[in-house]
């Protein structure tokens, strides 16, 4: 495309003329987000043509916090404790299996569904590991990754205009995926430190034009799980008001200190109205591949998967492989073992915060920490990443990025899925902010 156009062919009712063009911006290499062109009106067999623009949706949507901060790490050579990529390493037997697949020819698209062998190593999963009975032929999807999930999801059952709840802090994707789809989030706040459920707040925002409660559980960013008399409560409310229950459950396998994962489509009665997404890129450390999986009532899955095969097609053939290979042969040590290795991460970077006078909320599930950075320069969180960037060299996410109304303005969220080296830099850094002038004035 040319950056500077200067004329655009108007055609209409059979005619055609040429209209001067006034840009308005540029693009860069962040996106169209600040591209706009504006086309002077043109008077055309008595029809007006108006301005050029924006969706109303595009320009209610900006770029990730999270994916900006990375920029700026980028940019200085700093540790990135922004976004959640896991920088561990991939367990053998899912790269082999991968690797084997692409060897074997397996580089096509697959049925939209996903390949028979992950989708009946998915329902033995979920039988095993989360208590829900599935079936591989009509209650499975195999997704672009989780996101891709929720997304299919909300396409095939919400529509515009409709209210669906969410809990902040919550997963910006989550925030601006229903936003996208002219859906409205509602929020219901959980308050520090332990993010507890106040039901009565979540009673008060149900409206008749309610249609869903997106349920995600370790949370991103706060690390909250929800408890099982949590999740009662959420389901009589659902039920009561006979809503969709959305759940993004990517963090399951990391939770700390004794707590105890529970699916919400594992509850009696709210298996038919349960939509259970989950992925293999944080537990087998392979946020790139885009492989995740859906559960839900036969009754749904047609409609979502034609979603997600009219926006994504198929997740990765050969990847499939290597995420089927990865359910069928790893034992359950390599759960228990991450989870203990998470936590000893966790640990880590606790301690270095705390150190540094940003106090954490130490979090229950996840690999995420929300940390108290009002001692750090800034009128804002996005000002007080920044300056901890400049002074550290640490990257993390504006608080901002996981609320509304101006909540979290003093917070930040560092990711901990880094290899020891990495998060023993970042805290060697981090240990030294107490000794920064620019911090203590």
């Amino acid at each position: 495309m040319v950056r500077d156009a200067r004329k655009y062919r108007v055609a209409a009712l059979g005619e055609i003329m040429t209209s001067q063009v006034q840009p308005c911006g540029t693009l860069n290499n962040t996106g169209w987000s600040n591209f706009a062109v504006e086309l002077r009106a043109a008077k055309l067999g008595g029809r007006s043509f108006e301005m050029l623009r924006l969706s109303t949706i595009a320009s209610r949507i900006v770029q990730s916090n999270i994916r900006t901060m990375s920029v700026e790490c980028d940019k200085v050579g700093g540790v990135n404790l922004a976004q959640g990529v896991c920088d561990t390493e991939v367990p053998e037997v899912v790269r082999h299996a991968a690797e084997a697949a692409i060897e074997a020819g397996f580089n096509q698209y697959t049925r939209l569904d996903g390949i028979a062998p992950l989708r009946h190593a998915i329902a033995h999963k979920l039988q095993s590991q989360n208590g829900i009975s599935a079936d591989p032929e009509s209650e499975i999807l195999v997704t672009s990754g989780a996101t891709g999930g929720f997304d299919s999801a909300c396409r095939a059952l919400l529509n515009p205009g409709d209210e669906v709840v969410l809990f902040e802090p919550y997963y910006g994707y989550h925030y601006a995926t229903l936003v996208g789809q002219h859906c409205k989030p509602v929020l219901v706040s959980l308050d520090p430190p332990d993010y507890p459920l106040v039901i009565d707040r979540l009673s008060d925002v149900i409206t008749s034009k309610t249609r869903g409660i997106v349920i995600n559980t370790p949370a991103n960013p706060s690390g909250k799980v929800f408890s099982r008399r949590e999740l009662d409560q959420i389901a009589a409310i659902a039920q009561r008001h006979d809503l969709f229950l959305f759940t993004d459950e990517i963090y399951e396998h990391f939770v700390y200190d004794g707590q105890r994962h529970v699916s919400p489509g594992s509850l009696p009665g709210v298996a038919n109205r349960t939509v259970t997404i989950s992925g293999f890129s944080k537990v087998f450390a392979i946020t790139g591949w885009r492989i995740g999986f859906l559960h839900a009532s036969a009754q749904w899955i047609p409609a979502i998967s034609y979603f997600h095969d009219l926006t994504y097609v198929c997740a990765p053939s050969a990847l499939q492989h290597g995420a089927a290979a990865g359910l069928d042969q790893l034992p359950d040590s390599f759960y228990t073992d991450l989870a203990q290795q998470y936590h000893r991460k966790r640990e880590m970077i606790c301690d270095a915060l705390r150190s540094a006078g940003l106090e954490p909320s130490i979090p229950a599930g996840a690999y995420y920490v929300l940390a108290d950075a009002s001692r750090i320069p800034g009128n804002n969180s996005v000002e007080k990443a920044l300056n901890l960037l400049r002074l550290t060299g640490v990257a993390s996410v504006p608080g901002e990025a996981f609320f509304q109304g101006g909540r979290g303005e003093h917070l930040l969220r560092f990711c901990f899925a880094k290899t020891d080296p990495d998060l023993e830099q970042a805290c060697e850094r981090l240990a030294k902010l107490r000794k920064t002038e620019a911090v203590s004035r």
